[in-house]
């Protein structure tokens, strides 16, 4: 089991986050934290703090000569405003004189207050912001660098902006002539562009996906997605969006059936709905299902003997079986509602000291998030991943784990190296680990 847990607030001096679970022996480098967290500053459309919030890494604790001890690792991120902030955001006695009192419709400003007695919204927005998420790309780093020593890779791209939305790739298109290794994803998954042919996406694409402004795979609809939130920005408004997830290499057997609480399925949703702005989520082609009939809904299994493994003909259950992975590719999307704080505030309010209506105030932010969230949710389902395989294959020391995965895999008459045939990601997240 891996678990985390995240402190700070959003221009507090720093945010921390404490990992637990991890196996002896991992690799872990700072820089490679610090260049998943630079991903996250990715995208057209984000506000002035990402040209200049600069993320610096400290590994605290649980790391000894760059890899891990089996105890918890502690990581803190600092605030390079903090100076800045220091009167308003200090943690010694004292009290405002900058009150925020008319909370934004959709954030958590006013549920907040009312909920913990504050008449002050930032009390609530400094926590409820997604600058938290920070932390969650650090606590993801080090769950994809675990991933990785057991064959498997996620990548996310974006799917949609506004109204702008890519088209999807067919199943098993890729580009010349050879089929690739892994398995593809079914036509509710990405696809990108090569020569003109469509092909479906692999974890060596990251880099491409990552080089987009809007991290798109397909160059068209970025050009049309960077069009609409040029329209947005003009008039000072936001946009949403959709992201999805893609897990490659995670072999049979992780989440249960067992219990409510261990399906995989259900630990990805809550894990992807958890990100500040997400409002739905769908595993696989599962919005699409609901209007099929049964003799289309499913996923053909077949055997394949080169592999000598089972294999699914598509993947419209999103490589999730009863709550259990197939050994397929993971899908999943997540969508984010249009970001609450607004360039040009203009929803109406209430002011909850003068009960007098008005707009809501205004904090520095995006006109778009969602190629930021992308990033995030690859390390929430990194980490619900890596979780699932330390239950299934745990181990005190990473090398332990390595067999424990072996054997399982070998129980099932399959050779290990059949569940990680997949190309591992040049991001330069993995430089170091």
């Amino acid at each position: 089991m891996l678990r985390f847990l995240t402190a700070g607030e959003s221009h507090g001096k720093a945010l921390v986050v404490i990992v637990e679970g991890l196996p002896a022996g991992l690799p872990v480098a700072a820089e490679a934290i610090s260049d998943e967290l630079a991903r996250r500053r990715l995208g057209f459309g984000r506000g002035p703090r990402m040209r200049f919030e600069r993320d610096v890494v400290t590994l605290v604790g649980g790391v000894r000569h760059g890899r891990t001890l089996g105890s918890p690792v502690a990581i803190e991120i600092a605030n390079t405003e903090w100076p800045k902030w220091e009167e308003e955001m200090s943690p010694e006695p004292g009290r405002t004189a900058k009150a925020l009192t008319a909370p934004r419709p959709g954030h958590a400003d006013l549920a907040g207050m009312q909920k913990y007695g504050f008449d002050d919204a930032r009390d609530v927005l400094e926590r409820a912001s997604a600058r938290e998420t920070a932390a969650r790309v650090a606590a993801g780093a080090l769950a994809k660098a675990f991933l990785g020593q057991l064959g498997m890779a996620v990548i996310s791209h974006v799917v949609a902006i506004g109204g702008i939305e890519a088209p999807s790739g067919a199943p098993g298109e890729v580009a010349g002539d050879e089929p690739r290794a892994t398995p593809v994803p079914s036509a509710t998954s990405g696809s990108a562009v090569t020569n003109g042919r469509r092909r479906a996406l692999g974890p060596e694409d990251l880099g491409m996906i990552d080089a987009s402004q809007v991290r798109c795979a397909d160059p068209d609809s970025e050009v049309a997605m960077v069009d609409e939130i040029k329209a947005a920005a003009k008039v000072g408004d936001s946009l949403g969006g959709v992201v999805e997830i893609l897990a490659f290499g995670v072999p049979v057997g992780l989440g249960s059936h067992v219990h409510w609480d261990r399906r995989l399925d259900g630990l990805l949703a809550q894990a992807l709905m958890s990100i500040q702005a997400v409002k739905a989520v769908e595993i696989g082609e599962g919005w699409a299902n609901a209007a099929r009939r049964g003799s289309e809904a499913h996923d053909a299994i077949r055997w394949d003997a080169g592999a000598h493994a089972y294999r699914r003909a598509s993947a419209r259950a999103g490589a999730i079986e009863g709550g259990i992975s197939t050994g397929e590719t993971i899908v999943a999307r997540a969508a984010m509602k249009p970001l609450a704080t607004l360039n040009r505030p203009v929803i109406e309010t209430v002011d909850t000291k003068t009960k007098e209506t008005t707009v809501s105030f205004k904090e520095r932010t995006d006109v778009t998030a969602v190629p930021a969230l992308g990033v995030v949710g690859e390390s929430m389902v990194a980490l619900v991943v890596a979780s699932e395989a330390l239950r299934k294959f745990g181990g005190d020391s990473l090398a332990e784990c390595i067999r424990n995965r072996d054997a399982f895999l070998a129980h099932l008459d399959e050779a290990p190296s059949s569940s990680s045939m997949v190309v591992q990601p040049e991001a330069r997240a993995t430089r170091g680990m």
